[in-house]
């Protein structure tokens, strides 16, 4: 059974706005409290670096996979843990609404033998950190970085 955490905000930015913010890895130590150390690019089949940074639990180096890529609209990448008994697959996704607005979608759906159960103890912080990462990129989008 896949369990999916995910936290929406709307964001008053076309997408493009966003976008450009979000594909720029390599500056999201300078708003993203979730990743605080972030290194890599946006492009399939690469590995990105980061310092996860979930609230109440200790800094984690994880080193995910990017599957897919949309400029405009999406960023997905995959990380398995425990040699392959917890997998996930993260997603940022851009949704427009109107020319000046959007949803942008901060999720990750866990799966393997593993996943729904590892992710009981962290549902919390892991919302807490999608939250606080939203809401982050909407001020850093609105402000016009």
């Amino acid at each position: 059974m896949k369990v999916t955490i995910e936290h929406r905000i709307g964001i008053q930015a076309p997408p493009e706005a966003i976008w450009e913010v979000l594909a720029d890895v390599a500056n999201w130590r300078a708003w993203n409290p979730l990743y605080p150390r972030a290194e890599g690019v946006v492009r399939i089949g690469a590995q990105l670096d980061l310092d996860l940074a979930l609230p109440g639990r200790k800094l984690q180096s994880i080193r995910p996979v990017i599957l897919d890529w949309i400029p405009n609209e999406q960023i997905h990448w995959r990380l398995t843990a425990l040699g392959g008994m917890v997998r996930t697959i993260r997603f940022l996704e851009i949704e427009k609404l109107t020319e000046s607005g959007s949803i942008f979608a901060n999720g990750e759906v866990f799966d393997g033998l593993l996943g729904p159960t590892a992710v009981r103890s962290l549902r919390g912080s892991v919302r807490s950190g999608f939250a606080a990462m939203s809401e982050a990129l909407k001020a850093r989008v609105e402000r016009g970085q």
